[in-house]
Order: structure tokens, then sequence, then C-alpha cells
């Protein structure tokens, strides 16, 4: 492996999307810092064949020496959507981090390559108003604390109209731009920003929707589905054993036209404003809703209170891109041995806009484990048992009562 080199010749590593901001920064860091460009896009979902040839063939118009596609998504899942589904995240009880949750994955490879290549400058197109900035720079600054971090389109305050002229002053291909929505999609979903979004109030017009347009308009019949788990991990839909990547895509693409996981998100950014994002994440809200009601089988009511706990914070953490802070590892850690008994297969009827759970089966069932019914039959206790434990359980509501009456004459 190279040793890294600050020399004038090494690379700059560009994070790029193919978007206008990273398009501009190709040209415009070669013409500013007389050093060749490598741009890497890290596939976290999203990207098929066709996607790959286009982002590599403007890379290399833009000026780029080499372009690199990095197939993340195993990876994404393995170290981040893996305890976003252990966790039952969702952000704000709604939001499952569709996407800006693969921001540190993707920085995370992007310092990897930055060492392979032997340079020690990396870049990136984020803007000062968004996210993403933060996220990339934070994973960056973690994991090298060395790098030269550099942000063009932040750092020199470019607007989009200027990019655009400057690029077509050079005679350089301009990538589409000024779309009415802005979309971003990953593994776990899809996010929509528009005129609509940057108010509280309205929402999207049916057209804009990405994986689920007419979806409510055009109702489809209902499709049942059964998901399997084995220790919190989906391995089989409908019978068929599947890695996790191939089972959320296709699980994707069945509950996509039924509209479900459609949502507008409405919560705290990192950089401290409001901020009102519309998803489409119908495979993350599937699996969601599939393996919370497999944990009610399967857990105590106490494993699921603390691991609701622990939950909300770990999925802050994964939404500022702190997965690299040593508490995530601990958080996971305890993720992991409450997921030890989640293992069964939980039936699904899809209908337009939800998941219904028709139910849920496991080897470690706690329901089985009872010789009681509820509210049909006593199992291991007797009605004397029963009439004491209700004796019991009511005793700090007489005292408080008696106190409040006064002193006993």
């Amino acid at each position: 492996m190279p040793k890294p080199a600050a020399g004038a010749n090494a690379p700059i590593l560009l994070a790029f999307s193919g978007g206008l901001d990273t398009s501009f920064c190709v040209p415009w860091l070669i013409e500013t810092h007389r050093r060749p460009i490598v741009t890497v896009t890290v596939d976290t979902g999203g990207i098929d064949a066709a996607a790959a040839v286009r982002l590599e063939e403007r890379a290399r118009t833009l000026g780029a020496s080499a372009h690199h596609l990095i197939d993340a998504r195993q990876d994404y899942f393995e170290r981040v959507l893996r305890w976003l589904l252990a966790g039952n995240v969702r952000r704000g009880a709604l939001y499952p981090l569709c996407v800006g949750a693969e921001r540190s994955i993707q920085a995370q490879t992007v310092a990897t390559l930055a060492k392979q290549l032997g340079t020690r400058t990396v870049a990136h197109g984020c803007t000062a108003a968004g996210n993403d900035q933060v996220r990339f720079e934070v994973a960056l600054r973690t994991l090298a604390p060395g790098l030269e971090i550099l942000a063009p389109v932040r750092d020199e305050a470019f607007k989009r109209p200027e990019q655009v002229a400057w690029l077509e002053e050079r005679k350089l291909p301009v990538p589409p731009h000024g779309a009415a929505y802005s979309i971003n999609r990953g593994l776990w979903g899809v996010t929509i920003g528009g005129r609509e979004t940057l108010v509280s109030t309205g929402s999207l017009p049916e057209g804009a929707w990405v994986l689920s347009k007419d979806a409510l308009t055009q109702p489809r019949a209902p499709q049942r589905i059964v998901l399997g788990f084995e220790a919190g991990i989906p391995v089989s839909l409908d019978g068929t054993a599947l890695g996790p990547v191939e089972l959320i895509e296709r699980l994707e693409a069945a509950a996509a036209p039924f509209g479900i996981g459609r949502g507008i998100h409405l919560g705290d950014t990192i950089i401290g404003t409001k901020g009102r994002v519309a998803f489409e994440a119908p495979a993350a809200s599937v699996l969601l809703d599939a393996h919370r009601e497999l944990e009610k089988l399967v857990l105590t009511g106490r494993q699921q209170r603390i691991k609701d706990l622990v939950a909300g914070p770990y999925g802050d953490l994964v939404h500022e891109g702190q997965n690299l802070d040593p508490v995530c590892r601990d958080i996971e850690a305890f993720l992991a041995s409450s997921q030890a008994r989640v293992t069964g297969t939980v039936t699904l009827l899809l209908r337009p806009g939800v998941a219904f759970v028709e139910g849920v089966d496991s080897p470690h069932s706690l329901m089985k484990a009872s010789k009681g019914v509820y509210g049909e039959s006593a199992g291991e206790w007797s009605a004397e048992d029963a009439r004491g434990y209700s004796r019991m359980l009511a005793l700090p509501g007489v005292f408080w009562t008696r106190a409040g009456q006064g002193p006993t004459p």
C-alpha cells in the first residue's frame, strides 16, 4: 500500500455524484489547484449499470484523470442499516433515515481510497446550507485527521447560476439542473425536496413522487408476502433465501407500487434549523414494521423498553454522521444481544398506503411458552394467585389514598 503523499502531483480525490455541484468541482479544482482530479462514486444503492456508465463518462469529459465506482451496498447494510433495523429507528417516529445515513460510509470509503492513492487531499461538493457537509467532514476528520478537505461550493459560496455560467464559458458539459425537485436515492429509500418542503404546509403533487407515483390514485389489488428473519437480519422473501441487499431491492420493487413508506418528515437539522423532506422508503417501512412485531413476540417488555431508550440516541448519531463515535459500538453490542432470538416469519398484506401485519411466528415465541391463554384460561397461576397479585399491585395506590385523607382517628 503506497504511503500518503503531499506532493504537488498527488491527486485530489473528489466524492462525485454527477450533479451540478460535483461536476463543477472537477474543472474548478483542476484550474485552481493545478493537480489531477480523481473522482469516486460510492454506491450505497440506486445506481444501475447505465447510470454508472454515465457517471464515468461525465467525470472524464469534465477532466478527471480517473474515476472509481465502489459498490458499498453490503458494507452499508452490515455497518449501518442492520442496526437501524435492530433498533426500529424512525426519526421523529416517522422517517426511516432513508438518505443521509449512508454519508459516513461514503466518507469512510473515500478516506480509504485516498490512502490507497497516496493523497492527503479530498474534496466534496456540499453547500453550507445542508446536513451532508457535516456528515462527510465529521467522518473524514475522525478517520484521517491529517486529511486536507476542500469544499469549493461551500467555502467559495458559489451559487448554482454561477457554476452553470462558469462551465458554459469553458464549453464544458452542464449536467441537468434546475429541476423542480431535488432527489436522492439509496438502498433504504428516496428523499425528495422541492418548493413544497421549504414550508411546513402542503404535500407534493402526485407526479413528484419517484417510486410510488399514482400508487394511491390508481390502487392495485392487495398482495401477501412472507418475510423471514434470523437473529434480526432479514434472510428470505416468500420462502426464497436472499442476501439482505437483494432482499431490500426486491422488497422495494414489491411495496413501492402500493405507496407504502411515503411520508413528509419535519424535524431538526444538524445545523440547528427546522427542515422538511419528503421520502419514499417502501422496503425500510415494511421491514421495520415486520421486525417490530416479531420482536414483540420474542422479547420481554423490559427488553423492548430499554431498546427504545438507546435506539433514539443511536438514530440521532447516525443522522449526524457520528457513526464512528465509540458509543455507537456500545449500543450496537446491546442491540446485537437483543437480536439473538429475533428469528421467525412475518406475514404481511400489502395494500395501498399500508403494510398490514397479519401474523408472526417464531421458535422462540413467548406466547407459546405460556400454558395460559390471555383472557381465557389461567396457566402457571391459580385464581388465588391472581387475587393476591391484584391486592399487592394496588397497595401503592391504597397508601396514597389513605395519606390524602389525613391522620386516622
